[in-house]
């Protein structure tokens, strides 16, 4: 395999590698098989479900109305905007086609 001396050394320092630039073999060590625990319990789902739900920070009343109308209000622009680009190139094709066909 080619490669650079910075590669190299790199391979060195981190024991993959001897002076004479032959791989070195390492002993794998075997996997720890750990005891892999069962799913929870519906009742412990449902608490911790609501142990995390008590540690969202809930918008108020008034910041969740302000993102209501952002929101109503950005939805009508964008409709608006796309309605009328959608409306000037309509009659844009209809003007070039009907050019097109006077000629």
């Amino acid at each position: 395999m080619a490669m650079n001396r910075e590669q190299r050394r790199y391979l060195q320092r981190q024991g993959q590698m001897d002076s004479d630039g032959n791989a070195v073999a390492q002993k794998r060590e075997p996997r720890q098989t750990t005891a892999v625990k069962d799913r929870a319990t519906p009742l412990e789902y449902a608490s911790g479900v609501r142990t995390e739900m008590r540690k969202v920070s809930w918008p108020t009343r008034n910041e969740t109305v302000n993102y209501t109308i952002v929101v109503a209000l950005t939805f009508a622009f964008v409709t608006a905007l796309v309605a009328g680009l959608d409306w000037v190139f309509a009659k844009g094709i209809l003007e070039v086609l009907r050019l097109s066909d006077n000629g």
